[in-house]
């Protein structure tokens, strides 16, 4: 088939210049959407009177019939025809004549790509929910499952104060409802349909961009033909959801990577989702989570790959753009396979309930509870800070813990000290009495875990 430009060009291309310009190698993934779109277009071509009817019927069957042969494998795509878009224009017009080089007006390539970008997008997004939604349940149900179990919470890694594990869990749980949020938000300006700009001024024939918009389940038409040709803002917003998703992946594998650590002993990773070495017979190394921890970098890469590319270029289209589409194959893949991965590893993971009681009430953990006893009893905080200090103080200075104290011990420090000090002094009354809004405390966590399945509908 001859170039679309041909009739400008007296020469041909060079077939180096066809292997370093093609893009089929890779946007042929996007079949499904150009066949889709080219539908939509031709009854509205046809609707409208620019092409008759009965031209139209036949390109929508041939495009059918492209679908069936890519769908069984028998399609075979050219490098020389550039792209996908050329790929099933110079197969339709084989297959049914010149009705096919129909198919082409009132649209060019520029809001051709837009839109089957949009339409992937939009897949991809709704995926992406589906697998959210998948992974919140299972964070909730974990949780609801350990509202019995205390660990310690962390600042600068450093024990701080004790938790329950149900509230941790439900920490991830809240990172990803927002990330849901935002890929929710993102459809409103993902779904916008730009077919109909042409190249990037219009068109003098009378097209109905609104019937298109209907067709193809667009809430909203493009206002401006020249932003919608050269506008990627929808994928860049894409690529930022999938990065600051995967950063909370990011920093959830990271906690089990710690966790299944001899240091922390706090999880054990069932073996169907761990590896082991090809050395040291006795390790099992947490890969799954390395693993998406490490695929987080490539998110990133590619939110910042499409941002260079954008930076510069003035309008409207320019071929820089046909760079937008690799970066963003690459990280809907990621997202889906680690959010497939993800829940199936975190049903795989055991709690060690006795060593994280332990270690939540270690290291001086409840010395915020004792500074609050002290505030009821009527001192100023800072007071009480100092007075809970010196008592920890004392107790490296001694080889003791909390526990270790009596009462007389105890109001040395001050006399505002009675025996119920020692109701507050143990992890698991920290927790329970944590009862504010948000708080670690069961009753606040299982009302959260309520209010969190409430909007998972």
């Amino acid at each position: 088939m001859k170039k679309p430009w041909a009739g400008r060009f007296s020469g041909k291309t060079a077939k180096s210049v066809e292997d370093f310009t093609e893009s089929v190698s890779f946007d042929k993934r996007l079949w499904k959407y150009d066949i889709e779109g080219s539908i939509a277009h031709a009854k509205m071509l046809a609707r409208q009177g620019i092409i008759a009817k009965r031209d139209a019927d036949r390109i929508v069957r041939g495009l059918k019939d492209i679908r069936m042969e890519i769908e069984e494998g028998r399609f075979r795509f050219s490098a020389g025809l550039e792209d996908i878009h050329m790929n099933i224009e110079a197969a339709l017009i084989r297959k049914i004549g010149d009705a096919g080089g129909m198919l082409h007006t009132a649209r060019s390539r520029n809001d051709q790509v837009a839109l089957d970008l949009r339409l992937y997008v939009r897949d991809s997004v709704e995926a992406i929910l589906t697998l959210l939604s998948s992974l919140e349940t299972v964070l909730a149900d974990m949780a609801e499952g350990a509202l019995g179990i205390v660990m310690p919470g962390y600042t600068h890694t450093q024990r701080a104060q004790p938790v329950l594990l149900a509230h941790h869990l439900m920490a991830y749980a809240q990172m990803l409802r927002r990330d849901r949020m935002r890929f929710v938000d993102s459809l409103k300006r993902i779904n916008v349909l730009p077919l109909g700009s042409c190249a990037l001024a219009g068109t003098v024939l009378p097209v109905d961009r609104q019937y298109v918009a209907s067709l193809l389940k667009f809430d909203s038409v493009s206002d401006n033909s020249m932003d919608s040709v050269s506008d990627r803002d929808f994928a860049l917003e894409f690529l930022f959801c999938a990065a600051l998703l995967m950063m909370h992946v990011s920093r959830m594998a990271e906690e089990i990577i710690l966790w299944s650590s001899e240091e922390f002993g706090f999880i054990e990773i069932a073996d169907a989702f761990a590896t082991g070495s090809s050395i040291m017979p006795q390790k099992k190394n947490p890969d799954v989570a390395e693993l998406m921890r490490g695929k987080t970098g490539r998110v990133y890469g590619n939110l910042m790959n499409l941002l260079t590319v954008m930076k510069g270029l003035p309008l409207t289209y320019n071929r820089d753009m046909q760079e937008d589409k690799e970066p963003l194959f690459d990280t809907a893949d990621t997202i889906k396979a680690v959010l497939s991965i993800l829940p199936e590893m975190l049903k795989n993971i055991t709690f060690n309930t006795g060593r994280l009681i332990q270690s939540s009430d270690a290291a001086f953990s409840t010395a915020t509870d004792i500074a609050e006893y002290l505030v009821k009893k009527g001192l100023p905080f800072r007071t009480a800070h100092e007075i809970t200090g010196r008592i920890v103080r004392f107790c490296l200075a001694n080889d003791k813990q909390f526990s270790d104290l009596d009462i007389a011990a105890y109001r040395s420090f001050s006399p505002k000290i009675e025996e119920d000090v020692f109701d507050v002094i143990s992890a698991l009354a920290s927790v329970n009495a944590k009862k504010s809004y948000g708080g670690t405390s069961p009753i606040a966590v299982k009302a959260q875990i309520r209010r969190f399945r409430k909007r998972l509908i």
